[in-house]
């Protein structure tokens, strides 16, 4: 039910602090913490915060060192 919505354009979850619609409620409270500034995903290594859960897990790669993308020139 959640991903007909994809298909149809409806945006029934809207912010109130700019208007912008958005199709599933967890992406409108992932939204939200822009205007918020709430950061609540932080680095156990640095205490390095992030609003967004993909955004933490790109930068533990620097405490890995781990490189999951390859140039396809280089390597």
């Amino acid at each position: 039910a959640r991903h007909r919505i994809t298909h149809t354009g409806e945006r029934p979850f809207t912010c109130g602090a700019c208007g912008k619609g958005f199709s599933q409620n967890s992406n409108l409270a992932a939204h939200r913490r822009i205007h918020t500034g709430e950061k609540p995903f932080g680095c156990r290594d640095c205490g390095k915060r992030f609003g967004e859960g993909s955004a933490l897990v790109q930068h533990r790669r620097t405490h890995t060192g781990e490189r999951p993308y390859r140039c396809g020139e280089c390597g």
